[in-house]
């Protein structure tokens, strides 16, 4: 039987813009019901990323699971991971702009300086706690969905309303950046 999917919660609703609560109970049952529906909705919606609130749950949860996909074409493959009570512990001194969407504001993409380089620590959804290293798109994907978990959208970060663009536009965009890199060969 297939797992029910969340409908995902769009830019207005203020569930976006809370603080998200800690959780305190890695083995609980309905968290970890959470966790493989926010694993379905993820597979559904050709998205890399997924935070609790953009479910209607206000907790400090997200998955990370990039791989490539419609939306993402050139999306590194990852293992879809859950991440609870997340925390950035250092970041590389410096910021890089790259496009980002967000599945609760579709249609748009902006601009957004991130760190290429962070070392993180979550609890995974055993109970136990991790220390990676993230870089590029990667680490992207994780200070979009560690921003979710503080009430930030990703149009919070944008620099200049200059640098947003439809989907349309970023597909069209990345189709020609990989034209232009197989006719320098």
């Amino acid at each position: 039987m297939a797992t029910e999917v969340f409908a995902v919660s769009q830019l207005g609703n203020s569930i976006l813009r809370r603080p998200a609560q800690q959780i305190s109970d890695c083995s609980d049952p309905q968290l970890q019901t959470l966790i493989d529906r926010m694993l379905a909705t993820l597979k559904q919606s050709n998205g890399v990323g997924l935070a609790a609130p953009q479910v209607s749950e206000s907790l400090q949860l997200f998955i990370v699971a990039s791989s490539p996909n419609p939306r993402y074409p050139n999306a590194p493959k990852m293992e879809p991971t859950a991440m609870l009570n997340p925390k950035i512990v250092s970041h590389s001194a410096i910021a890089v702009k790259d496009w980002e969407g967000c599945l609760s504001i579709p249609g748009i993409r902006g601009l957004v300086p991130r760190h290429p380089s962070i070392a993180v620590e979550y609890t995974d959804r055993q109970g136990c706690i991790q220390q990676q290293e993230f870089t590029d798109f990667i680490a992207r994907i994780f200070q979009h969905e560690y921003d979710h978990l503080n009430g930030i959208v990703f149009l919070d970060r944008v620099e200049s309303t200059h640098e947003l663009i439809t989907d349309q536009e970023y597909l069209k965009l990345i189709a020609q950046r990989q034209g232009e890199k197989s006719t320098s060969k």
